[in-house]
């Protein structure tokens, strides 16, 4: 049995658009698109790793909110648990300090964006709840 990775992310709203970061191209799945987020530190909840992650990749102070969907994904290198937050942002204006870049899309654009695996489930459901 492969060890499971918890991993968090942010389902970030600005009125219609939401908030995606494209990975960087050195990494694991590189330039596909994501959530912002990533690993839970041992020790740490999931609230404060997605809060240290923003702060981290984005600059930003986040306000974590409920849980939008939990996904159990496994690729040929790691399987992850991952469990999107919805997020507000308390302070800051996002920037690109770890992404390749970053874009704020509305759930129409979701097919124009090339997205990694473990983000499909999510992005099922935002099309179906959010229909545009």
């Amino acid at each position: 049995m492969r060890k499971i990775t918890e991993v968090v992310a942010a389902l970030i709203w600005d009125k219609d658009r939401f908030l995606i970061c494209q990975r960087p191209a050195h990494k694991a799945r590189g330039l596909l698109w994501e959530f912002v987020g990533g690993k839970v530190e041992p020790g740490e909840s999931k609230a404060d790793a997605l809060i240290r992650e923003c702060r981290e990749e984005l600059g930003i102070e986040l306000s974590v909110g409920t849980v939008f969907l939990d996904v159990l994904h496994e690729y040929p290198d790691l399987t992850v648990h991952l469990t999107l937050f919805h997020g507000i942002i308390a302070s800051g204006t996002p920037q690109k300090l770890e992404h390749n870049d970053m874009q704020w899309i509305t759930v129409s654009q979701i097919p124009d964006y090339d997205f990694c695996p473990a983000d499909v489930e999510i992005l099922e459901k935002l099309q179906k709840e959010y229909p545009a």
